[in-house]
């Protein structure tokens, strides 16, 4: 199976605008493409994996891959997607998440010479005379159509702003600008970013004219990627000081029945036919491809020792009588405690897992918080100093999934 039947195979394709061209193009190994990375935090999350993992296999395949880093949209925000404007970031802010990125994109892709690169796109957009642009692309977009945009819908109820509207012409030009500096003849984004990056194909070719078209091709994979990467409201991140690898293992061993096969043929590296043959797995097997998968994705992140303890320590937990070395830990300091005491509610808060007070209160309303594996009835509820003096520890538990190893 060649690499792109072996794309379709795994479910990635969403829509193409060359279909027979793409197909060639990138089984031959003759693609450089591009996928936008704006830098809207200092972490990259389980949200990424689609877009990573997709440009491992094509480099794999000999294509090759522009992480391009959106130091300069960032400073304008996607509105794909949004009901509401996002929180605006200092240049600081931006520049020091973009490195960030970096560190995490090289344990994917391989950078140098010849191979992957990694461009950021504050180093043409932030140099642009607002006048000569308009002047040079103003043209090539019409407002009716931009209007009618996907990516506009949600925020058009709420009210577009003029910043945001801009968005668009500044990705179409990261395409415009990657094909023709770098020689980038495909863009491979999220469905949602569809009329983002027709936007970009229509621009080279109203630019550079018809001859150029035939290298101007949007290839999309499915935004199932944005919709993973987010349990309870967080966000799963691939740094392991914000997700640790017991917690990121967690996140994936707990998908949904109906999701987990899917999960394990766009993200990991396991031959399709060797996935294909779990098609007819149910019950007990759903949870052996649930550890599969959480395996397969902490190797890819953390190394496969990180993914054999948090697998460990994840069967254990499963089995009761947990070995607990590997499980997120906090120690509390002797000021946390009044007279010798502190509120689960606090606990709660301290270790993340309730973002505030009213929160951990409705957890434990609902019955959804244990201590030590019983149920905590009432919102006074209270662990004792001494039960965590010489090396003792007391195990918090949200619901059936979250585990949290409170020490002194």
């Amino acid at each position: 199976m060649q690499i792109y039947e072996e794309l379709v195979a795994r479910g990635l394709i969403a829509q193409v605008t060359n279909e027979e061209e793409i197909r060639t193009m990138i089984n031959a190994g003759k693609a450089t493409f591009y996928i936008g990375f704006d830098c809207t935090a200092d972490s990259l999350t389980a949200g990424h994996f689609m877009a990573l993992t997709l440009m491992k296999r094509l480099q794999m395949a000999g294509n090759k891959p522009i992480a391009l880093i959106g130091g300069g949209t960032t400073m304008i925000g996607d509105p794909s997607g949004r009901t509401d404007m996002r929180k605006m970031l200092t240049k600081e802010d931006i520049d020091h998440n973009a490195e960030c990125f970096k560190r995490q994109m090289e344990k994917f892709i391989e950078f140098g010479e010849g191979k992957a690169q990694m461009v950021n796109n504050a180093d043409w957009l932030l140099n642009l005379n607002y006048i000569d642009m308009l002047r040079e692309v103003g043209a090539c977009f019409s407002v009716n159509n931009m209007l009618r945009a996907e990516c506009y819908k949600q925020r058009m109820e709420k009210g577009l702003s003029f910043l945001e509207f801009n968005y668009m012409i500044m990705q179409s030009y990261d395409f415009y600008h990657l094909f023709k500096e770098y020689g980038c003849n495909m863009q491979f984004g999220g469905d949602d970013q569809w009329s983002n990056m027709l936007g970009g194909t229509e621009l080279v070719r109203r630019k550079l004219g018809k001859d150029a078209h035939a290298m101007t091709i949007t290839l999309l994979t499915d935004s199932q990627g944005k919709k993973m990467g987010k349990t309870a409201g967080n966000a799963v991140w691939l740094d392991p000081n914000k997700t640790s690898p017991f917690e990121f293992y967690q996140y994936w061993r707990n998908v949904a029945d109906t999701d987990v096969l899917k999960c394990i043929r766009m993200l990991t590296f396991l031959p399709i036919e060797e996935i294909n043959e779990m098609d007819s797995w149910e019950g007990s097997q759903l949870n052996k491809a649930k550890e599969i998968l959480a395996f397969e994705l902490t190797k890819l992140v953390h190394g496969e020792e990180e993914a054999s303890k948090a697998q460990e320590a994840a069967r254990a937990l499963f089995a009761g009588g947990a070995n607990t070395d590997n499980m997120p830990t906090t120690a509390l300091a002797s000021e946390d405690f009044t007279e010798g005491k502190i509120t689960v509610i606090d606990v709660l808060v301290k270790i993340g897992i309730a973002k505030s007070k009213g929160e951990a209160r409705r957890l434990i309303d609902q019955g959804g918080v244990s201590v030590d594996d019983v149920k905590v009835s009432g919102i006074d509820a209270a662990i004792e100093e001494a039960k965590l003096e010489n090396g003792g520890f007391v195990i918090i538990k949200k619901g059936k999934k979250v585990f949290h190893k409170i020490t002194k």
